[in-house]
């Protein structure tokens, strides 16, 4: 027998337990579903706790970077602190109660188990049957993926969530991939001690961004002493004493520690979608403007393989709440979509980049500032790598995409933002008046780069 309800929530991470919130406030009647704590990944091993880890790491660069600019200072790095104030304040030792009454406080029913689909409309949890009768909402997110290197299955590699968790920090480790997460944690353990080695297959860091950006991490990393392996083919992972990973033409590379940080991926085929007609194979779920994955069915976050960012998780939230609940219907729009390294410096984009604008069949004019170059950056001095990188279509006289790195480059993205969003004219921007002196000035001159 199975249980009627209004609707169904497969995973609750941070949007999915706004969604369920919501609908619940709403007044329907809304069965909220996740084996695993509630609030996802962000809280507990990603966005929160990474970046109170990446706060205590930057603190200890700018104590060494006072010589010859205020004085002296003698820092010694203490992981203690870092492990408590994860635990205590962000993760409660990784216990979801707090969330649990926040969410059926706002009237939704948890249940918590490993749920899958089961036709439409049907969610089976632990041989529980639910049926839908207004929608089931996925927000099952995506898992850490391992490629299928020879001798790395079943060896104790580290993913984001043992890193997170660390009580102590290693005094060697070895990355697995050069995207934001490995860049992220190689540089904090860097910063405590840890001698890192970072291995990336791609010919170049963070290869989904512009190749300045790539450029700009390797030398600050080569500079802070993180050694960078790109355009590696690895052979083999061996496990004994330690990890040794083996690379066709380099010398082997050896740690007690191995942390896997080559991406994400939704588990389709355990959430059993070909039920509804979905591809069990895929990597991702397709979705309309609405976030309609098919009749009844809606997805958001990870799992729609938009953008694995929580951001992007809440903004499609709001919208499938709205066209469940039959409102306005507003419609996903991804141009200005932002995302951030947060690394030190900073590396953030929004939009196109300039290849992909140049593929697109754009007229681009691209405008270019270095950091250092700023006021504010020459005044910064110590720790100033970075650049302003605006990608202009020149036809329509609009900003298409750009690239603010340096000190706050997360922050200074924020105006490039809503310049993509609002399609504001270059005229405009260039017109508007920029406080002096700041980051953000870095923009006007880049504005006035700007040539095809």
């Amino acid at each position: 027998m199975s249980e009627q309800v209004d609707v169904v929530v497969v995973g609750l991470g941070p949007g999915g337990e706004d969604l369920a919130g919501r609908l619940a406030e709403a007044g329907l009647h809304v069965v909220a579903i996740d084996a695993e704590l509630v609030g996802g990944e962000c809280p507990y091993w990603g966005c929160v706790p990474s970046k109170m880890m990446i706060r205590a790491a930057n603190l200890l660069a700018e104590g060494r970077r006072i010589e010859g600019m205020a004085g002296t200072a003698t820092v010694s790095a203490d992981w203690a602190p870092v492990a408590e104030r994860i635990r205590k304040e962000a993760t409660d030792t990784w216990d979801d109660t707090a969330a649990v009454d926040r969410l059926t406080g706002r009237g939704a029913r948890f249940v918590r188990g490993w749920a899958h689909l089961d036709g439409p409309g049907r969610v089976v949890v632990d041989g529980q049957a639910f049926e839908a009768t207004k929608a089931v909402v996925l927000n099952t997110g995506a898992r850490s993926w391992a490629p299928p290197i020879p001798g790395l299955e079943g060896t104790p590699y580290w993913t984001n969530r043992q890193a997170i968790e660390a009580e102590e920090v290693p005094g060697s480790m070895i990355i697995l991939g050069g995207g934001p997460i490995g860049l992220e944690l190689g540089q904090v353990f860097s910063r405590f001690g840890a001698e890192v080695t970072v291995v990336e297959v791609a010919d170049r860091l963070l290869a989904v961004e512009d190749p300045e950006s790539s450029e700009l991490i390797q030398s600050v990393f080569t500079e802070e002493g993180i050694e960078v392996i790109t355009g590696a083919s690895i052979s083999r992972v061996a496990y004994g004493d330690g990890f040794t990973v083996s690379i066709e033409g380099r010398p082997d590379v050896s740690a007690p520690v191995l942390l896997v940080a080559t991406g994400r991926r939704p588990d389709l085929e355990g959430l059993r979608v070909g039920t509804v007609g979905l591809d069990e194979g895929a990597r991702s779920i397709p979705v309309d403007e609405h976030l309609r994955a098919g009749p009844g069915l809606w997805a958001i976050g990870d799992v729609t393989g938009i953008g694995p960012f929580t951001h992007v998780s809440m903004y499609q939230s709001a919208i499938a709440v709205s066209d469940i609940l039959g409102q306005a219907h507003a419609t996903a729009d991804y141009r200005a979509l932002p995302r951030v390294t947060f690394t030190d410096p900073e590396i953030g984009s929004v939009g196109l980049g300039e290849h992909e604008a140049r593929e697109r069949g754009i007229r681009v004019g691209v405008g270019t500032t270095q950091v250092p170059s700023t006021t504010r950056g020459w005044i910064h001095k110590a720790g100033n790598a970075g650049f302003i990188k605006l990608i202009a279509d020149l036809d329509n006289e609009v900003l298409v995409g750009a690239t603010s790195a340096g000190p706050i480059g997360g922050e200074v993205l924020g105006l490039l933002t809503l310049a993509i969003h609002a399609r504001v004219p270059l005229s405009s921007l260039r017109s508007m008046i920029y406080a002096y002196p700041t980051f953000h000035r870095g923009v006007e001159a880049a504005l006035a780069d700007i040539s095809d």
